[in-house]
């Protein structure tokens, strides 16, 4: 696989997992009950984070269309347990964000892969600034659960 190639790759993987969070985000809102109606505006944030991290990194690899709505298959497990989650009464606040802080995790991760990999100096600013804004929405919906579970 050529530079170029795997850089396409791991930019993909990342326009693949905001798409994950974008759609888990919009699960969690549409079953958040009115007790916990704060935390739609700031998932609605972080979708919308989401939604531009992945027109940025559209950009850098000059995408078809079709990677912007591409979902990876641990996105469609992560939203399929939120399903479950909700069936099963997990709709509590610790629990909502126990799930949401599972998932930024999962994000959080694959941003310090894709830095670790040779992007190109454009790319690796890019992914960089995102990667600031990723961690920094974990460390927030961490403390709201921390704050939740106390």
């Amino acid at each position: 696989m050529s530079a170029t190639e795997k850089a396409t790759s791991v930019i993909s993987d990342l326009i693949e997992i905001n798409n994950d969070r974008t759609a888990g985000f919009e699960k969690a809102i549409a079953d958040i009950k009115d007790e916990n109606i704060d935390l739609k505006d700031l998932f609605e944030s972080y979708a919308q984070q989401s939604r531009k991290n992945t027109q940025e990194l559209s950009a850098i690899v000059g995408s078809a269309p079709h990677l912007e709505t591409e979902t990876s298959v641990s996105g469609t497990l992560h939203r399929a347990w939120i399903d479950v989650k909700s069936i099963f009464g997990g709709d509590d606040r610790a629990s909502i964000l126990s799930e949401a802080e599972r998932g930024e995790d999962a994000i959080k991760k694959a941003y310090q892969d894709a830095l670790s990999e040779e992007l190109g100096y454009d790319a690796q600013q890019i992914i960089s600034s995102q990667a600031q804004g990723i961690n920094a929405a974990h460390d927030h919906i961490k403390a709201l659960r921390d704050a939740a579970k106390a």
